[in-house]
């Protein structure tokens, strides 16, 4: 019988993505925050078991959250660890970082957008955060025309050699 081979954990590197938010939203700028999770958020963040497909952050008493992120269950052998997968989960900041980012928000009408989720070199979770505003029907239009003429050329140009 051939042995089922396990993902390896991530010790460093991208553990999520949100490859929806560029095509959705124009991102502005990128802050890098910490994450304040639990030992098995951890564990199922380094097996690669998190989605950020419908997650967004947003002010909570005076802190910022990060909502909707679905971190699955971590499950080794017959122990299951419980926790809420989408649980609102603090983001860690300097107060000058959430003043700026809370009034960019209010002032701009500006949305704040977790673009990915990583682990630095120290193997800490950090959480890529981008100040984005929403595109237009005909923007992300122009950016799909724009895409598949990219794919063409590439393709004409392997063909030719």
């Amino acid at each position: 019988m051939a042995e089922a081979r396990k993902k390896p954990l991530i010790s460093h590197g991208t553990a999520a993505q949100n490859r929806r938010a560029r095509f959705d939203y124009k991102l502005g700028d990128v802050i890098e925050a910490g994450i304040v999770l639990l030992g098995p958020e951890v564990k199922s963040l380094r097996a690669g078991r998190a989605s950020l497909a419908e997650a967004w952050a947003g002010e909570r008493d005076g802190e910022i959250f990060l909502f909707n992120c679905h971190i699955s269950e971590w499950q080794a052998g017959s122990v299951v660890a419980k926790f809420d997968p989408v649980r609102p989960r603090k983001l860690l900041l300097h107060k000058k970082q959430v003043r700026e980012l809370s009034g960019a928000v209010t002032r701009e009408g500006a949305t704040l957008v977790p673009v990915e989720i990583r682990f630095n070199d120290q193997g800490r979770a950090k959480v890529m955060i981008a100040l984005a505003t929403g595109k237009k029907q005909h923007d992300k239009r122009a950016d799909i025309a724009k895409r598949d003429w990219q794919r063409d050329k590439a393709r004409l140009m392997r063909e030719k050699g």
